[in-house]
Order: C-alpha cells, then structure tokens, then sequence
C-alpha cells in the first residue's frame, strides 16, 4: 500500500523515512525535505504578515480510504513515544516492532 513512508517531527524535521523501491530511494528522501520546505515556507509566512488562517490548509494529505493505514501507523508510532527508554525527538532507529511495522505496510505493495 505504500511506496514511502516518513515520520516527521513537530519541529519539522524526518524522524524516520522507508521507502520500498531501493533505486528511488533518494528520490523519496527529496521528496520529503522538499514537503518539509513547503510547510516551513507556510508557517513563515504567517509570521510576516497577518495571514488567513486557512491558507495554511495544505489539502488532504492521503486518499481517505488509506485511513486505516494511517491508523495502523499512528498506533505504532504511539508505541515508540510511550516507550520509557526512547528520547522525543531522536531519530527512530532501535524500534523493531516500528519497522516491522513500516516493512509490513509496504510489502502489501509488491
């Protein structure tokens, strides 16, 4: 079902990124950092000028029938952050459950 998942930070920066297709991968990871460019150029302008607060709506980010993906990887990443010995904001890299996880989600792709 997917070809690229990132987890982002509220901060706006990646704390995971997976994507399925390995000779895409930098591809995706551009991507990424570009979306994350876009919504930081967002957030800016709200602060130079009085900005309609609706202009920061960037649309639907995903088919609402991909809901129950986004659910399944919610939950997930909930499981990282109440995990006693994971530091907000630090990269996800030691959580198994997570990646199997993420890997599970992108072999229904194949």
């Amino acid at each position: 079902m997917a070809v690229c998942i990132a987890v982002i930070a509220k901060e706006n920066y990646p704390l995971y990124i997976r994507s399925t297709p390995t000779e895409n991968e930098l591809k995706f990871h551009y991507m990424v950092h570009t979306s994350l460019d876009v919504v930081d150029e967002k957030i800016s302008a709200m602060g130079k000028a009085l900005v309609d607060q609706r202009e920061l709506y960037l649309g639907l980010l995903y088919p609402t029938e991909d809901y129950k993906m986004f659910r399944k990887l919610h939950n997930s990443y909930t499981d990282v952050m109440c995990n006693p010995f994971y530091n907000p904001g630090d990269r996800i890299q030691s959580s198994r459950a997570f990646d199997n996880m993420v890997t599970s989600m992108m072999i229904q792709v194949c």
